[in-house]
């Protein structure tokens, strides 16, 4: 009787295995920041204070500030709010806006959108986790106005594991 190898069968069903499972899951702080930008894009879309199509319009987005305390870089928070303000099929353009386009022509379809996330208080200690409050102000003008067409500030706290 001839004895069959088992290794290399044990191995390719190990392999193969691993590459049917499931990927994995977005980490906890992708999830944390998109549901935000999901948030900030709803609030912003649901009443628009411009007159032409939203396709049509470009929104501008100035690079944010972000507190350090929360422990969010800023290219972290501005990737997450470009996605999810690039997410509607019938959305705005968006494009990322450096302070030297200020003096470029400004078009009427194009608006600046400035935003701030910022810690809102000390972290809430729960049973189970601990919390960390903040608040997203976010201002939308015209390209060379000083004085905002909308603001809205968003409140809500991210789970510091999250983080």
């Amino acid at each position: 009787m001839k004895r069959r190898p088992t290794l290399p069968a044990v191995l390719l069903a190990l392999l193969l295995g691993g590459c049917a499972s499931a990927p994995d899951a977005p980490t906890l702080l992708r999830q944390a920041l998109f549901g935000l930008g999901e948030t900030a894009t709803a609030s912003l879309l649901s009443e628009p204070v411009w007159t032409r199509n939203t396709p049509d319009v470009v929104l501008l987005l100035a690079a944010p500030d972000v507190d350090e305390s929360l422990g969010i870089s800023q290219p972290r928070f501005t990737e997450s709010l470009s996605r999810a303000l690039l997410a509607p099929s019938d959305g705005p353009q968006v494009i990322d806006w450096t302070p030297e386009m200020q003096d470029s022509d400004s078009r009427d379809n194009q608006w600046l959108l400035e935003t701030r996330l910022s810690a809102d208080g000390p972290r809430l200690t729960l049973s189970d986790r601990e919390l960390l409050p903040y608040a997203l102000h976010m201002r939308l003008r015209r390209l060379g106005d000083s004085e905002p067409q909308w603001e809205e500030t968003l409140y809500g706290a991210f789970d510091a594991t999250a983080l």
